[in-house]
């Protein structure tokens, strides 16, 4: 299991016993049991970072990563020496005064814009990964529940946001017991990601599908990748690659005889499309030859889609409408009538 997932759920585990022990009150109704909880504030949306780039990006822990967490080191410290530390009088002569109202609303508000900051910094890692993939490989990868999981954290931050200001306008009680529901809430999504990396640990492989390279400076000149271009039409007609439907941008380069990054720009500068567009779109001019033959008449239209390389209903249907400017259905009943 991603050694971050684990960290996710210690930081959980502490920010929830703390309200339990509050709410349970085995040690009496003791305020700073609450404190305690705060301890996760600062840790869970910078963890929350690490994780989406760890899964996705494959990058292993390094000790310059633990900078991300010095801002939740310091926010602990505070909550200790503002809030746990001192007596019951003193507490209490700083609620009269209304001080401890607003050191706890600045903070709790430092701590929301930190943990969205990060979660805006997981949702563009995700994206961009989910853009490099088109760029990789020639079919779909399910990236979806990552990204139900990055929004069901998001939904939970705005709800904390909402009840943010709620208690700033004086509603107070609102927002205390909201944010158990919250951190509830969170807590769940975490420990329902947990099992689901446990039942099926591919959810965390998605980059590996990948062959990452070090892209090195192309140096063919433009009468080369014209040269490129005739010979990678000729090799696409003639061996027909795209009829494999895990193919990867690796793979067509290594049958071309050029390297990943220039692949990458032939595709980019004399073709103008992303990997994963050029390959379906040869799949889509084979699914139209194909469909008027004999054998079509035995199979469905995605039947006939998966013979040419397609291993997407959704993938096939999108690409045949953004290539032919209606649905295969559609334009099949046009062509008989």
């Amino acid at each position: 299991m991603n050694g971050y997932l684990v960290f996710l759920i210690l930081v959980l585990l502490i920010g929830l016993s703390g309200r339990v022990l509050y709410i349970s009150d085995i040690f009496g109704k003791d305020f700073r049991l609450i404190g305690l909880s705060e301890f996760a504030t600062l840790l869970f949306g910078s963890t929350i970072y690490l994780f989406t780039r760890s899964s996705l990006k494959k990058k292993h822990f390094k000790r310059v990563d633990l900078v991300h967490y010095v801002p939740g080191f310091f926010y602990i410290l505070f909550v200790v020496f503002y809030f746990m530390l001192p007596s019951d009088e003193v507490i209490g002569s700083r609620a009269k005064t209304g001080e401890l109202f607003r050191t706890i609303t600045l903070f709790i508000g430092v701590g929301l814009l930190f943990n969205i900051t990060y979660w805006v910094l997981s949702l563009q890692v995700f994206m961009t990964f989910r853009k490099q993939l088109r760029n990789e490989l020639s079919y779909t990868v399910k990236t979806s529940f990552f990204f139900n999981f990055l929004m069901a954290i998001g939904v939970c931050l705005l709800s904390w946001v909402i009840v943010y200001f709620v208690s700033i306008f004086g509603f107070e009680l609102i927002e205390r017991q909201a944010r158990q529901f919250i951190w509830l809430s969170i807590a769940l999504i975490i420990l329902f990601i947990a099992f689901y990396g446990i039942v099926s640990p591919d959810l965390f492989e998605i980059s590996s599908l990948r062959k990452a390279q070090k892209y090195a400076q192309s140096k063919l000149s433009l009468k080369d990748l014209d040269t490129l271009k005739v010979s990678l039409e000729n090799l696409m007609e003639q061996k027909k690659p795209y009829l494999n439907n895990k193919l990867l941008k690796a793979e067509l380069s290594e049958m071309l005889g050029v390297s990943n990054p220039e692949m990458a720009r032939l595709l980019n500068e004399k073709i103008g499309m992303n990997f994963f567009e050029f390959v379906n779109y040869y799949r889509i001019k084979e699914f139209i030859s194909l469909a008027k033959t004999e054998k079509a008449k035995t199979l469905t239209l995605f039947g006939i889609a998966q013979e040419v390389g397609f291993n997407s209903k959704t993938t096939f249907n999108k690409s045949f409408k953004r290539l032919m400017g209606e649905s295969p259905s559609t334009y099949f009943s046009n062509i008989q009538s």
